[in-house]
């Protein structure tokens, strides 16, 4: 079998047409260069030159050949580029596993980075709740997770990434929703709502029913959902209303409007999860490039 030297030379003295030149070319004497060329005509059972006349010119074979050679010269180099790339970081492979309510709040601007910092990086996302983010991780099944905290697992480092308040969504035609002014949480007392599940949606079951009960709220609650876009969906069709993270306002429901609500000062928190001793250096170089992003959602009306 030929070897990318062998092609190397043929491509030089085929783009010369002159051994001379294309051993000055190759910084190599022309004797081992001819002995190259025979070599590889050897290999596939083909004259590539003629070199009659004290010319040379490529023949038939030597033509189609040339086509070949260059695409794979090209492609061992495409190859050895990608190798240095996954090396140091800047290409392969990095698999982002996030929550469905992350979509309008930590995935954005990780996405962004990586496509502006590290574009040769292929991304690979997976949509999971955190405690299946959790276990593929641990499996090394994922590279990074946007989860929500605690995460108390010594095989996984976290880092806080998003902080962001609480906001009321309403049915467009609520009493509460009238005024247009923010509501305060007491107002809330025997008010239809749309409620996180408790295991399914613990994190947010648990900061929200925090929140109701230190103002000694108790809610009628018509409906346990997972997702923050479900419960949206259910306030849009007039179930009640709900507590739901500030980054949810980008989710745009006709039928549902939003309030501030003044003095609660919960966060809704996202952390960047990722496994200790992690191998791809894509991570390490993604975690880099966010060390210093902290991200907040804004309200809209």
């Amino acid at each position: 079998m030929f070897t990318f030297v062998q092609l190397t030379h043929f491509v030089a003295v085929a783009e010369e047409l002159h051994f001379g030149r294309a051993a000055e070319r190759l910084r190599m004497t022309q004797p081992p260069l001819s002995r190259q060329i025979q070599l590889l005509e050897k290999e596939v059972g083909a004259e590539l030159f003629d070199r009659s006349n004290r010319t040379v010119r490529l023949t038939r074979a030597g033509r189609a050949f040339l086509v070949d050679a260059r695409r794979l010269l090209q492609q061992a180099e495409r190859a050895a580029l990608a190798v240095r790339r996954v090396s140091d970081g800047t290409g392969g492979v990095l698999r982002v596993g996030f929550t469905g309510a992350s979509v309008h709040s930590g995935l954005p601007p990780v996405l962004d980075t990586a496509r502006e910092r590290l574009p040769d990086v292929d991304v690979e996302l997976r949509e999971l709740v955190t405690m299946d983010q959790v276990e593929a991780l641990s499996e090394g099944s994922l590279d990074l997770g946007l989860v929500r905290p605690p995460i108390a697992r010594p095989d996984l480092a976290t880092r806080a990434f998003v902080r962001e308040g609480l906001v009321l969504a309403l049915p467009a035609g609520h009493p509460l929703a009238e005024s247009g002014e923010p509501v305060p949480v007491a107002a809330l007392h025997g008010v239809e709502m749309v409620m996180h599940a408790p295991v399914e949606a613990r994190y947010f079951h648990q900061l929200v029913t925090s929140v109701l009960h230190d103002a000694a709220v108790i809610p009628l609650v018509t409906q346990y959902m997972t997702q923050v876009h479900s419960l949206l969906a259910l306030v849009n069709l007039g179930w009640g209303v709900a507590l739901v993270p500030e980054s949810a306002t980008g989710m745009r429901f006709d039928n549902v409007v939003y309030r501030e609500l003044p003095g609660v000062a919960a966060r809704v928190e996202l952390d960047l999860v990722w496994r200790q001793g992690s191998e791809n250096p894509a991570l390490a170089r993604l975690l880099a490039e966010l060390r210093h992003d902290t991200f907040t959602g804004s309200i809209h009306t």
